[in-house]
């Protein structure tokens, strides 16, 4: 797959998860789901939140959300573990990327990702901004 031209304004990529789809991948397939999608550090912050698998499903959007902004998808280009949600020094949610990521957003003029993520009881979503 081509890389998308590079950015002269802000884009945005969003995405929208069921948490009862993420809770059910927890229950069957904890493990190899978690290792797959999450870097141990998201997998660590995760298990100490209370709500879990909405900590995981947010994360899960946002980096949906990431990939979408980038506009490559998750593949070959940007891996799951590509894309790290963490919580910031003040527990705002901010974005790291591996190498991969990082020569992706070089390579497209991006400067920054922002991240924006919120959930309910029943649905979590997550708002990415490259600029």
């Amino acid at each position: 797959m081509p890389i998308p031209p590079t950015y002269n304004n802000p884009v945005i990529g969003t995405d929208l998860v069921d948490i009862v789809r993420i809770e059910r991948l927890l229950e069957r397939h904890a493990e190899a789901f978690e290792r797959r999608v999450f870097t141990d550090t998201e997998r660590l912050y995760c298990h100490s939140q209370h709500r879990c698998a909405a900590s995981f499903a947010v994360r899960f959007a946002a980096k949906e959300a990431v990939a979408k902004a980038f506009g490559v998808g998750i593949g070959a280009q940007l891996a799951w573990k590509s894309v790290a949600i963490l919580p910031n020094k003040l527990g705002a949610p901010e974005v790291f990327l591996d190498a991969k990521g990082q020569a992706l957003l070089q390579a497209l003029g991006g400067r920054r990702i922002h991240i924006s993520l919120s959930h309910t009881r029943t649905l979590a979503v997550a708002v990415a901004v490259i600029e």
